[in-house]
């Protein structure tokens, strides 16, 4: 009897966890691609920081209706695995300056930080960057929403990092 062992044995259990966490999103940062290089830590497969001396991020402030997902595929044909990682903000009012802002997310593919309710920050497109999607609409009657959806994906080798240091790493700029 021949048994292969492979590196990608599963190496770990889960108990069930305690129910003191909420779900949502409470801010995401933009950093340019490219402004920050991240170290991944190997022995939790987080990333411990950035390389460089306080890169840029802005942040924009996020209050219900935004939100987060990420689907991990293997084939097993081909031998690979990816993750797909989607985040939808839901931003209030439009405005010149935010369409500009809009506009330039959209040519770039930043890198993103992802601050949920629980004050954990997440990494998307760590390697690669987001692509994004966007509309700004206005509703038809004076109650409904003025404002923008815009639709980021990403897809990287494996789920979102969690960022171990604090967003006091990054140089951010707050939105007027």
């Amino acid at each position: 009897l021949i048994q292969y062992i492979m590196s990608c044995n599963i190496s770990l259990g889960r108990l069930e966890g305690c129910k003191d966490i909420v779900g949502g999103l409470n801010a995401v940062y933009f950093v340019n691609f490219g402004d920050a290089t991240f170290t991944v830590d190997g022995s939790s497969d987080g990333i411990s920081g950035v390389v460089e001396t306080t890169p840029s991020a802005y942040k924009y402030d996020l209050r219900g209706n935004s939100n987060f997902e990420q689907s991990l595929t293997s084939s097993r044909e081909n031998g690979t695995t990816f993750a797909e990682q989607t985040l939808t903000v839901s931003l209030k009012k439009q405005d010149a300056s935010t369409h500009k802002e809009v506009k330039l997310l959209a040519y770039g593919r930043p890198h993103i930080l992802i601050e949920d309710n629980n004050g954990s920050l997440w990494v998307m497109g760590q390697e690669y960057g987001a692509e994004m999607t966007a509309t700004a609409s206005t509703g038809a009657s004076m109650g409904d929403k003025n404002g923008y959806e815009l639709s980021f994906v990403a897809t990287e080798k494996t789920f979102a990092r969690a960022y171990e240091g604090t967003i006091a790493d990054f140089s951010v700029t707050l939105g007027s």
